[in-house]
């Protein structure tokens, strides 16, 4: 080789662009003396907020000097980069877990006390060997004045990331145990939104509405005129956030169009002939609480809320969206009945296209299970709430949002009191209750 071609060598390996590393792990970035390509946190940095959080645990510290620990990590949050917080997230995750040793001495210790009359010290030895100072950690923010506040959006800015990033899940499970017990039901509070209540409560309902979009001011006070209700449960740690709430229309039948129902300029209907309460939106406004359930509690609490300020009504049930027909009918149904479907709304009663999706939706809400469950999000939630698939609407949601999720079909899902453990049961078996109608013209 020549000078001039070794000199050419040379030079293109200087200009071939490098391999990114592989992204280093925790333990070694806090091992480390530099920060590496896009590390947000230099290891310097990284060791000081694992020391910090460390601090505000510390057994010696009292609850007082413990908690203004607690949000001066708060406050460094705040203002803190998205980068420099999910470093933050790794380091709650991964660097605080229960001792490996103790777990594993401890359960040694009950499994050889099962069958005497030490298993049930055993057991709690045990018990507390498996809780992870990162509980405690939690609860020193919680302590806070703002600190429920705090952890619940934290939980919730974590969420689009615990897809790409595993070690985050341990974080984003504990949480989820917690919440769950912080914010049962027994300490929930159930409250009617009226007009009249404050307009940043009302603001927020036009902000958190997920089933039916809230076009206007007007459009929200039809809402909560004379002949509607609506009830949102409440923490007392966030005494102006409903953490879920849910929109009653008050009938003479069981409404099967949204179209009237937001319809600003309709005449409020005459409560003294209502025997019928109309669920149609039920929406959670807490991301960071994805996992707790409301639901059931809030459904129940209004029926008797209800049944107590009507005793006419006779009828609960729902007017609810189909949100996964219309992609799982892509996969599933023919492509010369999906090409018929896309006017769905012009197909003239008793078409055969017609029956045709009537027919496809009765099967996805009736028989679809997955992991022994009902495929749609929405079914899912009111069938296992003990409620029945009642009665499937044609053309009932004629909005965009409507005709991309289900074609403008909607179904009625009815909660008869008296039968809601026995449909409970069924759905336990796999079977999933459903209206003779239904069965009878569409399957």
């Amino acid at each position: 080789m020549n000078t001039t071609e070794w000199l050419s060598q040379s030079v293109s390996r200087l200009r071939a662009p490098r391999k990114p590393a592989a992204p280093r792990s925790t333990d070694e970035r806090l091992r480390a003396t530099l920060r590496q390509d896009d590390e947000a946190m230099s290891p310097r940095a990284l060791r000081q907020s694992l020391k910090d959080l460390k601090a505000i645990v510390d057994p010696l510290v009292s609850e007082v000097e413990g908690g203004r620990r607690a949000q001066a990590m708060m406050d460094w949050y705040a203002s803190a980069e998205l980068a420099h917080r999910r470093d933050l997230w790794l380091l709650m995750s991964e660097r605080f877990v229960a001792d490996p040793a103790q777990v594993k001495k401890a359960q040694a210790q009950y499994a050889a006390a099962v069958g005497t009359p030490d298993e049930a010290a055993a057991e709690v030895l045990y018990r507390r060997a498996t809780v992870s100072p990162r509980r405690r950690l939690l609860q020193r923010f919680s302590a806070n004045p703002d600190g429920v506040r705090f952890l619940v959006d934290l939980r919730a800015e974590m969420q689009a990331h615990l897809k790409a990033d595993k070690r985050l899940q341990a974080l984003d499970v504990e949480m989820e145990y917690m919440f769950s017990t912080w914010f049962d039901v027994g300490f929930l509070e159930l409250r009617r939104i009226t007009w009249d209540s404050p307009a940043s409560l009302v603001e927020k309902l036009i902000r958190y509405e997920a089933v039916h979009d809230i076009r206007s001011w007007t459009d929200v006070k039809n809402r909560l005129d004379s002949d509607r209700r609506c009830y949102g449960f409440f923490h007392p740690r966030l005494p102006e956030e409903p953490l879920i709430f849910v929109e009653v229309a008050l009938t003479n039948e069981i409404a099967d169009s949204i179209t009237p129902l937001l319809d600003e300029s309709a005449a409020p209907a005459d409560l003294e002939r209502a025997t019928t309460a109309i669920f149609y939106s039920i929406s959670n406004t807490q991301t960071g609480l994805r996992g707790v359930s409301f639901g059931d509690s809030l459904i129940k609490r209004v029926v008797e809320t209800l049944h107590q300020e009507f005793p006419r009504l006779k009828q609960f049930a729902t007017l609810s969206p189909i949100p996964g027909l219309r992609a799982w009918l892509n996969k599933t149904a023919p492509a010369e009945q999906l090409k018929a479907w896309e006017r769905a709304d012009e197909l003239p009663e008793g078409s055969e296209d017609r029956r045709a999706l009537l027919g496809w939706a009765a099967r996805y809400l009736g028989q679809e299970l997955q992991d022994g469950k009902p495929l749609d999000a929405v079914a899912r939630f009111h069938l296992g709430n003990g409620a029945r698939v009642e009665r499937l609407n044609w053309a009932a949601d004629p909005s965009p949002k409507g005709l991309k999720q289900s074609h403008g079909l909607m179904v009625n899902y009815l909660y008869d009191l008296k039968r809601l453990d026995k449909n409970r049961a069924m759905l336990a078996q796999g079977k999933i209750p459903i209206a003779a109608a239904i069965k009878e013209h569409y399957l």
